[in-house]
């Protein structure tokens, strides 16, 4: 029996549709999978046994570097966020929010500023609040600025984006790639993609190694997954002065001889960026004392 392997794109009522360097094969998975109550997810690196019809059966998933429930995914390399100048405004709370989620499930996050050309001060604004925390470039899908760092950006790698509406990117992928998504969210692109066309998770190749998530909704995924106790970590700017707090544990909130707001009062923190982690904490606290 001839093996393959390569990257689950999509799955759709127990057909998981694999992507190998040659094409991309209609598989079904292995009974000991359902057995082991494992359920293969888009993302997953896999190896395949070829049936002479062209078909397959997943017969082995390699090792996750992450997966979320909601969405079901996994391996997924990097979250971008996608934020404008203006048309709609950034929204830091949401900038923040998706960056705790990433750095929680570990998943690299970069922010992407579209519409410089509108005003290019604004820009330099938010580049200055995100610079040294996660990799952030400025450009402009209209009129081609830095859509090289773009690309480069995605190369290789599964990529997700996120942001507002409107942000701009559908009009990013569609000027690198020539890939346009829909307000539906749906990803298309001049292939064929047979009788399963949907809204399902899905990867997008966007060439031989680079792949796009299309996912509905991953801008609301929600921050109360993360439990309070671990949401400081995700600000890692906090981490430098975490140590240096009085009180072993500090929340970094109300707590007296705090080092992490000595360094907000010193302009070495964010106010945006501290003030969007307490209201994330707090939230993220009430749940668990809900729960209890």
């Amino acid at each position: 029996m001839t093996k393959d392997s390569g990257v689950i794109v999509k799955g759709i009522g127990g057909f998981y549709y694999v992507k190998t360097q040659n094409a991309v094969i209609e598989c079904r998975a292995k009974g000991i999978f359902r057995k082991n109550e494992i359920t293969p997810m888009v993302g997953d690196r896999v190896f395949v046994n070829l049936n002479s019809d062209g078909t397959g059966v997943v017969a082995e998933i390699l090792p996750r570097k992450n997966s979320l429930v909601r969405p079901a995914v996994s391996n997924i390399d990097q979250l971008i966020i996608v934020a404008s100048v203006v048309a709609p405004e950034p929204d830091l709370a949401l900038i923040d929010k998706l960056s705790v989620i990433a750095k929680y499930k570990d998943i690299d996050c970069a922010l992407v500023i579209n519409k410089i050309d509108l005003d290019s001060n604004e820009a330099d604004k938010l580049e200055g609040i995100y610079k040294g925390i996660f990799p952030v470039i400025k450009v402009s899908a209209k009129d081609k600025i830095n859509l090289d760092q773009f690309k480069k950006l995605l190369d290789g790698k599964i990529s997700t984006l996120a942001g507002l509406s409107g942000a701009g990117k559908s009009s990013l992928l569609n000027a690198v790639f020539g890939v346009e998504i829909q307000k539906t969210g749906e990803v298309s692109k001049k292939i064929d993609r047979g009788r399963h066309t949907t809204r399902h998770v899905e990867l997008i190749p966007l060439d031989d190694n680079t792949f796009m998530l299309d996912t509905p909704g991953f801008s609301s995924l929600d921050v109360l997954d993360v439990p309070y106790n671990e949401v400081s970590k995700c600000f890692v700017e906090f981490s430098k002065y975490e140590d240096l707090c009085f009180f072993r544990g500090c929340s970094h909130t109300k707590e007296p001889k705090c080092a992490v707001k000595q360094a907000l009062e010193e302009g070495k923190i964010q106010k945006s960026r501290y003030d969007n982690y307490v209201e994330i904490y707090e939230k993220a606290k009430e749940i668990k004392e809900w729960e209890k």
